[in-house]
């Protein structure tokens, strides 16, 4: 999917075309979860990266092209992984729901 969900992270001045962009957000019902943590796990499950959910609950990688994991860490959770494939020229967008 390419472009920004309505209401989600800005692309404004991320130059999309020689980039590979994970985004998403993370929610709990309809309710965004601010806090919780998103790790990017490379093909052989190695810890590459990790960065906290704002407020609103998103969350944004620069990746390299190829197959990761995502892995949310939440309150009150149990840790959830979601495979995603990130594409040079494109952006992945993940809900991940608890």
């Amino acid at each position: 999917m390419c472009g920004a969900k309505t209401g989600g992270l800005s692309l404004e001045g991320v130059d999309v075309d020689n980039e590979s962009i994970i985004q998403g957000v993370v929610v709990r019902g309809d309710a965004p979860v601010n806090g919780a943590y998103v790790r990017l796990l490379d093909r052989t499950g190695e810890f590459t990266a990790e960065v906290p959910t704002s407020a609103t609950g998103h969350f944004r990688f620069f990746a390299a092209p190829g197959a990761w994991t995502l892995r949310t860490l939440a309150p009150r959770s149990e840790p959830l992984d979601r495979q995603v494939v990130a594409s040079k020229g494109g952006v992945a967008e993940i809900t991940v729901a608890l």
